[in-house]
């Protein structure tokens, strides 16, 4: 869990571009989980493979902005 190994300096920006109206349950959950609801709305979170497990479910709702390292 908090072994070290998550790449701790390492974050990533996300922006909502679509819409999650008409989209199903599980999609608008996964946006409210990344802090998106909202259209244009970015958010800055870690870069762990749980968090690019959740884009990848949304990635035609969501683009990356930017990464740091």
């Amino acid at each position: 869990m908090a072994d070290g190994k998550s790449g701790a300096g390492k974050t990533i920006t996300v922006e909502q571009i679509a819409s999650a109206s008409r989209r199903p349950e599980i999609q608008r959950q996964t946006l409210i989980g990344l802090g998106l609801n909202k259209m244009r709305r970015r958010r800055t979170l870690q870069d762990s493979p749980e968090v690019r497990g959740m884009i990848h479910k949304i990635r035609h709702l969501v683009k990356i902005v930017e990464e740091t390292k």
